[in-house]
């Protein structure tokens, strides 16, 4: 065909032609490399069907440890094998918290809240600052933005009776405005609260 023809010819051999070849080379050992699982299996049953032994065809499963030699073949174990993500300059250490850290991100964007308490009496000095990207453009959600800074200092207004205790600010900054943000947009940003003592 033509290289302008709207004709894809993908190049691979019929059974036929696959058959003709096991003819002509006799192999002792089939094991068929090429294709997806069905093709390969379909490839082994076809060089039986000529007359190669069952127990002589392979049709491996990824990790399968294949041993071959002039006198025999057989599968002899299994390794660990899958997928193997690249990540920088690191290869295969992306753990799974890493991924779903990730996809989040990717899916619904994050929040970053700054809150400011004094050191000595855990009270907020102002109003907390909230940045947001990939989840809703500040512009357009000023006033969604501005309700969430509300929240935040409500959430957090104990009077100064409280000494700055970032594990309870993390987790009601966290709690205050997972629910308010799926309630408004049915979205789960990551939200991470930062807390600086002043």
């Amino acid at each position: 065909y033509s290289k302008v023809a709207s004709v894809h010819v993908h190049g691979h051999a019929s059974q036929e032609e696959l058959k003709l070849l096991l003819n002509i080379v006799k192999p002792k050992f089939f094991m068929p490399v090429h294709g997806e699982y069905r093709h390969l299996s379909l490839h082994a049953k076809l060089a039986q069907s000529i007359g190669l032994p069952k127990d002589n065809t392979f049709v491996l499963d990824d990790g399968d440890i294949f041993e071959l030699d002039s006198q025999s073949a057989k599968i002899t174990g299994k390794i660990a094998s899958g997928n193997v993500y690249v990540d920088g300059l690191s290869v295969g250490d992306i753990g799974n918290v890493v991924l779903r850290d990730r996809r989040m991100l990717s899916k619904d964007g994050i929040v970053i809240v700054i809150i400011a308490v004094d050191h000595q009496t855990g009270k907020l000095t102002g109003r907390p600052d909230i940045v947001s990207r990939g989840f809703v453009d500040i512009t357009e959600s000023k006033e969604m933005i501005e309700v969430s800074r509300d929240l935040v200092a409500r959430a957090l207004d104990h009077g100064g009776v409280r000494p700055a205790d970032w594990g309870f600010i993390n987790t009601k900054v966290r709690d205050t405005l997972n629910k308010f943000y799926y309630d408004q947009t049915r979205r789960h940003p990551m939200v991470l609260p930062f807390m600086v003592k002043v």
